[in-house]
């Protein structure tokens, strides 16, 4: 049975992450328990973004979803705010026993493959999507797959 962890402070700078809700896992549509946090301007409340860490390693996590999935409100872009949410949360994946942490883009989504590189990942291939797969259902054809060890 999954346990969630009780995440503590997660600061670095002017950002916070807020824990905003956790999901259990759903196998029936090939969900993976998740954190969802909310990233905030620390003292202030102003909502920046989301970032969700998904803890597993079922294929369509490993290959297509990611581990670590992040929006930035448009006005508040530029500050990558989205790397340092990623790097804040390595501990909490860690402390879950993933000693690899996976994160995807479309490959024209030059922005977000730049904060993958901010955050430390590196680029492994960028891989076809599935006929079957959700994202290809939404359009999107291919993902990028991003890399961080956390051994």
């Amino acid at each position: 049975m999954f346990e969630f962890h009780d995440p503590g402070e997660l600061r670095d700078g002017d950002l916070a992450l807020v824990l905003a809700q956790t999901h259990p896992e759903d196998p029936a549509i090939g969900w993976a328990p998740s954190y969802r946090f909310t990233m905030v301007r620390a003292g202030q409340g102003t909502r920046l973004g989301r970032i969700d860490l998904r803890v597993g390693e079922s294929h369509q996590l490993v290959m297509y979803a990611g581990h670590i999935g992040y929006e930035v409100a448009p006005e508040h872009r530029g500050h990558h705010y989205a790397a340092r949410s990623c790097r804040l949360l390595l501990p909490l994946a860690r402390s879950h026993g993933l000693i690899v942490v996976w994160i995807t883009c479309n490959p024209d989504n030059w922005a977000s493959r730049r904060t993958c590189e901010l955050a430390g990942a590196e680029l492994v291939e960028i891989v076809d999507l599935p006929g079957d797969n959700e994202m290809y259902w939404r359009g999107e054809r291919q993902k990028c797959r991003y890399r961080i060890d956390l051994s």
